[in-house]
């Protein structure tokens, strides 16, 4: 089936419409229009492991015919559903379905090839998990030795679902309204603005800005010095803000600086909003940038650098440039929880740990390929602070409150302070649960932590950059899938759909 009417189909499937019911055939057809678009991506592992003349291509061409075959059937007996639009209830059901079916099917390679990186069901799953939500928290030991299809497949799942994210937030999550999501609904914005007529010529021209990016990025770092294979896998989890490298030690492995330096720029471009890039591809201006949301972002990264690089430098005695490099890497790689590592920034100092810990929060702008509370939040968090303060001073002035020239509503404001309360909430009642399994209490939140927040590494020895959670037990493996799914659906999309009063 031609990839264009593939994208036409899928687009005439996701027309928003009020019906309060929910049409399983809407769903179905559009769960096997995303089998189908996985199958394709199963082809490229296959096609790298035969020219290697590696075996395992025959596990990746029997997974691609059973995720086709899936696909198939259920775009086959739902087909009359595909002119209708979906209503709320369905986006929720449609949401959550999506990740959670298409994270078992991506594990099935990692579990067929069980003899070549000895992974069961419960680590393929977490793998799979791990990649689809851009964590990068990882169960497989030794990925210097792997045959090229499985590191070839870690970084496509972490690509697709760097894509699928931005999608989600652009399309879904305004017109679901979670967590504060509605100031950017496209319908009062983009649309307004005729940036695009239709929602599938904006996801067309998304994924094409995506696709492009990446190619930049895979040729800077075979310009700084990676082999093209290298090269090609860690722009797909660098602009994902994935972390998934094909090496055990990270960026450690790479001792150029201009490949540290290559990552640290595209990491930052991917923490930044997607819809913005095609807006100046598009436009061919630059006034598009002048966004609250990235400015805001910009300062933040910029003054933990600065301020970690000047402690790094009398701590360690570093050279300033080397000290920047170091710290440049580490730092944009947790605040836009990609999870990349050069060396073990846990041992630096307590002091370090703990500031590492706290950028584990903040995550990049809306729009964007990143995890965590993102960018606006904290603005609409501090500004309403300032609001409530200058309320308490003075209790009969009028206090309005904006956000990008655009009053932020009781509704926004209660959704955002919703999503922080639940996302501190889950990992507090997670951390909990994952002391039960004989975990201290450092590895327990802080692989709470990167699991909620989509980081990737969590802090010490264990879990921390230098390590690994293939120790951990299988029971803590699937409560910190289930967090990261969590995490990547912002939390309420999950919780709505297992409330009772959905299903009245």
């Amino acid at each position: 089936m031609p990839v264009q009417r593939i994208s036409r189909q899928l687009t005439a499937a996701l027309r928003y419409r009020r019906s309060a019911t929910i049409d399983h055939n809407r769903i179905a057809f559009v769960l096997g229009m995303q089998l189908l678009v996985l199958t394709v991506f199963m082809v490229p592992p296959a096609a790298t492991d035969l020219i290697a003349g590696n075996p395992d291509w025959q596990v990746f061409a029997g997974s691609a015919f059973v995720t086709g075959f899936l696909g198939l059937m259920l775009v086959t007996i739902s087909r009359g559903a595909m002119g209708y639009g979906i209503s709320v209830r369905e986006g929720f059901m449609l949401t959550v379905l999506s990740w959670v079916c298409l994270s078992v099917v991506a594990a099935i390679p990692f579990w067929l090839l069980e003899e070549e990186i000895g992974l069961s069901a419960v680590d393929a799953w977490f793998e799979s998990v791990s990649g689809l939500t851009t964590t990068g928290s990882t169960v497989i030991i030794g990925l210097d030795a792997l045959p090229p299809g499985i590191l070839l497949w870690r970084s496509i799942i972490q690509w697709v679902g760097g894509l699928g994210v931005v999608m989600m937030a652009i399309l879904m999550l305004p017109f679901l309204r979670v967590g504060g999501m509605q100031l950017f609904q496209l319908e009062s914005s983009e649309r307004g603005e005729k940036f695009v007529p239709r929602a599938g010529e904006l996801m067309s021209l998304l994924a094409l800005t995506y696709v492009a990016l990446t190619a930049t990025c895979t040729a800077a770092y075979v310009w700084a010095g990676m082999t093209t294979f290298d090269a090609i896998n860690h722009a797909m989890t660098t602009l994902a803000t994935g972390g998934y490298s094909t090496h055990d030690a990270s960026f450690g492995y790479f001792p150029e600086p201009a490949i540290h330096w290559v990552a640290t720029i595209f990491m930052f471009a991917g923490s930044l909003p997607l819809l913005l890039f095609a807006k100046a591809v598009k436009s061919g201006s630059l006034k598009v940038w002048n966004d609250d949301q990235v400015k805001a972002h910009t300062k933040i990264v910029l003054t933990v650098i600065f301020g970690l690089t000047v402690w790094y430098m009398i701590k360690t005695g570093a050279g300033p440039l080397e000290a920047l490099r170091v710290v440049s890497l580490n730092t944009v790689s947790v605040i836009t929880t990609t999870g990349f590592a050069l060396g073990d920034y846990t041992i630096w100092a307590p002091g370090a740990a703990g500031v590492f810990f706290v950028l584990m929060f903040i995550g990049g702008c809306s729009g964007s390929t990143t995890g965590a509370m993102k960018t606006f939040r904290l603005q609409i968090m501090t500004i309403t602070a300032f609001s409530y303060l200058k309320r308490l001073i003075s209790p009969n002035r009028v206090v309005v409150s904006a956000y990008g020239g655009r009053q932020i509503t009781g509704d926004v404001s209660a959704a955002v302070l919703a999503f922080v309360s639940v996302m501190f909430a889950t990992v507090m009642l997670f951390t909990v649960a994952l002391s039960f399994f004989d975990l201290d209490f450092v590895t327990a939140l802080s692989a709470v932590t990167t699991a909620v927040t989509n980081v990737g590494p969590g802090l010490g020895t264990t879990v921390g950059p230098a390590g690994n959670f293939s120790t951990l037990p299988d029971g803590a493996k699937v409560l910190l899938s289930i967090a990261m799914l969590l995490g990547r659906l912002e939390f309420f999309t999950v919780l709505v759909v297992f409330s009772r009063d959905f299903w009245r």
